[in-house]
C-alpha cells in the first residue's frame, strides 16, 4: 500500500497560518506564581480534591481523584501551597471545581516518580499507570486514556494510529513535539503498542510537515511495525474517524468508534505523555502550547497545567493589536473565552488571538441550496437541513438525520456562501438531543 498523500473523501482546504511558529522551537515557559488547576479537565466524572487549604504540595504530587472508570486523576504542576479551594470556568467552559497553588519557587518534585522498563511491564500495570498519572486525550477531546485503551473483549484491536495531522489552522505544538521528542514518540508507541497488544502502528501526518515525516522514517530506521503515512494537507484530516479512513480504508458506522472497525487513535501529544508516564514516572502537568495570531512574537511553550492564559501572552511580547477574540485551540474548533484568567488545562494545545479587525460579522442570508456544505462534510451529513430544523426547536427532526454524528468541525459554516450559522445551530441540536436522551 502506498503510504503518500492519504485522505478522505469531503473536508476544505482552509489557510495555514502555521509559518508564525512552525520553526519556533518549544521554550520552557518559568513556573507562574500562582497556578489554577481545574478538577473537571476530561470526558467523564469530575475528580474531588484530595488536598485542603494549607498543604504543602510537590511537582507531581495528585491533588484531585475520582471513583469513576471515566476520569483522569489530577496533579500539581509546582510546589507550593494550596491556598485555595475554589470554582473557575476552564477554558473549555466547564465551571469546576479547582485547586489553587501558590508556588514556592522551590520546584520539588515527588519523590516517588521513578523510571521504568517496559519489559518489564504488563498490559494490567499500564493501564493502571495511565489513569494515576492523569493522562487524556491532549488533541482537544481530552478523553481518559486508560479508558480508549480498555476495550470490550468483544471489540478486537489491531491497529495503533498516531494522529500527528495537526489540521487546524495556527496549531504547531504536535509538529514541534515530532521534531524536538522524536525518539519519546516512538517509545510511547511502543508502550501504546504493548498496552493494546497490536502488532502494528501508523503514524498519519499531514504533508505540510515534511521534516516531521522525514524526522520520524529515520529514528524508526529498519523498524516494520510502525510505519509514517504521509496525508494530503485537508481538513478535518485529524478527526479520528477520518484519519482511520485515509489510512486503513475502514469505516467507522454511523453512531459507531474506531474500536468498532479494530482501530485505537492516539494524538501525538498523548502519545509523548505516555512515554513521559509510563517510562520516566511523570505524571501529565505540562504539555506543550501554540501562542500565536496577534501577539508580539508567536511562540509554542511548555506550559504547567493551571498556568492563566494572561501570562502566556505577556511572553509573547503583548497584543500585537487591539485582541477582537482570543481562543483556547483552533480556529475551527477552539473555544471563545471571555476572561483572560482562564488557566491551560491538558487539553489546551493552543491559544489564538484574533485582532478586533480580524474579526467580522458578516451579514447572514437565506440558504440558496447549492449543497457545498454537503459536499465538505466529512460525516456525510446535510449541514443545511440540520441548521435549518435546529433553528426551528425541531431537534426530534435533526435526531432523525443523525445530528449526533456531527464532529463539529465547522467546514460547514467555512463554506457557506450564505454565511449561515449551520455549525453553532447543528451543535445547539446535538446538546438538546443529549440532554433528552438523559432524562429518558
Amino acid at each position: 500500500m502506498d503510504f503518500g498523500k492519504l485522505t478522505f473523501k469531503g473536508g476544505v482546504t482552509v489557510p495555514e497560518h502555521k509559518e508564525l511558529t512552525c520553526n519556533n522551537p518549544i521554550e520552557v515557559f518559568k513556573s507562574p506564581k500562582i497556578v489554577y488547576i481545574p478538577l473537571h479537565q476530561h470526558t467523564g466524572a469530575p475528580c474531588e480534591p484530595t488536598v485542603a487549604v494549607g498543604d504543602v504540595v510537590k511537582i507531581g504530587q495528585k491533588i484531585g481523584s475520582s471513583d469513576a472508570f471515566v476520569s483522569a486523576s489530577i496533579h500539581s504542576s509546582v510546589s507550593g501551597i494550596v491556598k485555595e479551594l475554589s470554582t473557575i470556568y476552564a477554558p473549555n467552559g466547564i465551571k469546576t471545581k479547582c485547586v489553587v497553588i501558590e508556588n514556592d519557587g522551590k520546584d520539588e518534585m515527588l519523590e516517588d516518580i521513578k523510571e521504568r522498563k517496559l519489559e518489564n511491564l504488563n498490559q494490567e500495570t499500564i493501564i493502571t499507570l495511565l489513569k494515576e498519572m492523569g493522562i487524556v486525550g491532549m488533541g482537544g477531546a481530552s478523553f481518559p486514556t486508560h479508558v480508549k485503551y480498555s476495550p470490550p473483549k468483544d471489540k478486537k484491536i489491531d491497529v495503533l494510529i498516531v494522529n500527528g495531522a495537526e489540521c487546524e489552522p495556527y496549531i504547531t505544538a504536535d509538529h514541534r513535539l515530532m521534531l524536538e521528542y522524536t525518539s519519546d514518540i516512538i517509545s510511547g508507541i511502543k508502550v501504546a503498542m504493548k498496552s493494546l497488544n497490536v502488532e502494528k502502528a501508523y503514524i498519519g501526518i499531514e504533508d505540510n510537515k515534511q521534516d516531521a515525516i522525514e524526522a520520524l522514517k529515520r529514528e524508526l530506521g529498519s523498524e516494520t511495525k510502525i510505519v509514517v503515512a504521509s496525508l494530503k494537507t485537508k481538513y478535518p484530516q485529524g478527526d479520528e474517524k477520518r484519519i482511520i479512513n485515509a489510512i486503513t480504508g475502514r469505516k467507522v458506522p454511523l453512531g459507531g468508534l474506531p474500536m468498532d472497525v479494530g482501530c485505537v487513535v492516539s494524538n501525538v501529544a498523548t502519545i509523548k505523555a505516555i512515554s513521559d508516564a509510563v517510562l520516566k514516572g511523570k505524571p501529565l502537568y505540562e504539555r506543550v502550547v501554540t501562542v500565536t495570531g496577534a501577539v508580539n512574537n508567536p511562540k509554542n511553550l511548555l506550559v504547567k497545567i493551571g498556568t492563566p492564559i494572561e501570562n502566556l501572552i505577556e511572553a509573547c511580547g503583548g497584543f500585537k493589536d487591539k485582541p477582537g477574540k482570543i481562543i483556547v485551540g483552533g480556529p475551527m474548533m477552539g473555544i471563545a473565552q471571555f476572561s483572560l484568567k482562564a488557566p491551560i488545562a491538558k487539553g489546551s494545545n493552543a491559544i489564538i488571538v484574533k485582532s478586533i479587525d480580524e474579526i467580522k460579522n458578516e451579514e447572514v442570508y437565506p440558504c440558496i441550496k447549492c449543497g457545498k456544505c454537503i459536499d465538505v462534510c466529512p460525516s456525510r451529513l446535510e449541514p443545511l437541513y440540520l441548521s435549518s430544523y435546529s433553528l426551528k426547536n425541531n431537534y426530534g427532526k435533526c435526531d432523525e438525520l443523525n445530528a449526533l454524528a456531527c464532529v463539529e468541525c465547522g467546514a460547514c459554516s467555512y463554506i457557506c456562501p450564505a454565511k449561515r450559522p449551520l455549525a453553532e445551530s447543528i451543535k445547539k441540536a446535538k446538546r438538546e438531543i443529549t440532554a433528552k436522551r438523559k432524562k429518558s
